[in-house]
């Protein structure tokens, strides 16, 4: 983890006023309309109105998510008692008491809807309840934290040291094999847990998971970490998931020194060389740098703002992006999710697992203030 280093006076400012806007603007926003006390669960995305959208589902994801902004560095009134709900609600729309683990999705209603059990959704409760657990230090908590540990290892874990990504309720195979975000997300929950405990089972399982990514997931010319396994057809690679790994794997002194780090700093260059534009940070391109979608998501920006603020002399650059921020996705009302080619807004609606990426993005920050 790199040093503090001294900022730009206006680079100070702009992250100041960032941290302003997602405490006054948008974490208000799921205490307030974007929570439904009924069900005690967020809805999953308001409208520019601040309007829940019709609701067709909750993802048991999206209730992990907020639990890790409820329970993160946020000074909130009644934040403690929110994330407190959150897990209780997580336990009971969500476990299957059959089979075990956690549906993807419930209806309008609170009963099961998709009731596959993906890895992405078991890799945010590892994570969220890790957080949570490294606050509290609740029983229940760690409970559910090693439930989810468990049915990971047992029933996703394949022999390649990589993890399915999707099973079916019964935990029988979909064929679906391994994808790239899953992995990542679940890489990211195993470094939150070795955050708050002594966990060698956990530790082994990383590494294995880091070396199987290396040499499935990494585009050797470029050392790109691409969406599908290498030799899949029509892979691609997204900017905001190279900055994303670079971040997890820096910070981490358990992963600094891999081949995977190696791989994903020389990425870096080639991400922002063809995936920044004019301070957009763009979707998806092919491995040869070609674009396949220009859009500009707050989530990708988010990620790169934090890699960012690990790499000397970046400051020019996080100021500009800081301020492209500011000025293109921050408002009055909350956030744009989504721009397209041109800067214009392309999606009007905010989704309740967008904040984790800002709450994490801030973390990152903290190391400039």
């Amino acid at each position: 983890m790199s040093d503090p280093r001294p900022t730009l006076p206006e680079l100070t400012t702009r992250l100041a006023r960032f941290r302003q806007h997602f405490a006054e603007r948008i974490v208000p926003l799921w205490q307030g309309p974007g929570w439904n006390a009924e069900l005690a669960l967020p809805f999953e995305a308001l409208d520019a109105q601040h309007q829940p959208l019709p609701v067709q589902r909750y993802r048991a994801m999206a209730v992990a998510r907020q639990l890790y902004l409820f329970s993160s560095r946020i000074e909130q009134p009644g934040a403690a008692e929110r994330a407190a709900t959150l897990l209780r609600s997580l336990q009971r729309h969500f476990h299957d008491a059959e089979h075990g683990g956690w549906f993807y999705s419930i209806d309008a209603a609170g009963q099961p809807l998709d009731r596959r059990k993906d890895l992405y959704t078991h890799a945010f409760i590892v994570f969220a309840c890790a957080h949570y657990w490294g606050k509290v230090r609740e029983s229940l908590v760690e409970s559910t934290l090693n439930a989810a540990l468990e049915i990971v290892a047992e029933r996703f874990a394949r022999d390649d040291g990589l993890y399915e990504a999707s099973l079916a309720e019964d935990w029988s195979d979909l064929g679906s094999g391994p994808l790239q975000n899953p992995q990542m997300h679940l890489a990211e929950a195993f470094l939150q847990t070795l955050q708050v405990r002594d966990d060698p089972a956990v530790q082994q399982a990383l590494l294995q998971l880091c070396e199987a990514l290396q040499t499935h997931f990494i585009e050797p010319e470029q050392g790109l970490m691409l969406e599908k396994p290498r030799g899949a057809v029509d892979n691609w690679f997204e900017p905001g998931h190279q900055f994303e790994w670079f971040y997890l794997l820096d910070t981490s002194p358990l992963l600094r020194d891999s081949p995977l780090h190696a791989s994903i700093s020389r990425a870096f260059g080639y991400a922002e060389q063809h995936g920044v534009k004019d301070s957009a940070v763009l979707a998806m391109l092919d491995v040869e740098g070609k674009v396949i979608d220009p859009t500009q998501r707050i989530w990708a920006k988010a990620e790169y703002l934090r890699a960012l603020a690990l790499r000397a002399g970046s400051d020019g650059k996080l100021l500009e992006q800081l301020v492209a921020l500011e000025e293109q996705f921050l408002h009055a009302g909350g956030w744009n999710e989504c721009l397209d080619a041109s800067g214009t807004v392309s999606r009007h609606d905010m989704p309740s697992t967008t904040p984790y990426h800002l709450a994490t993005c801030l973390e990152g920050l903290q190391r400039l203030s």
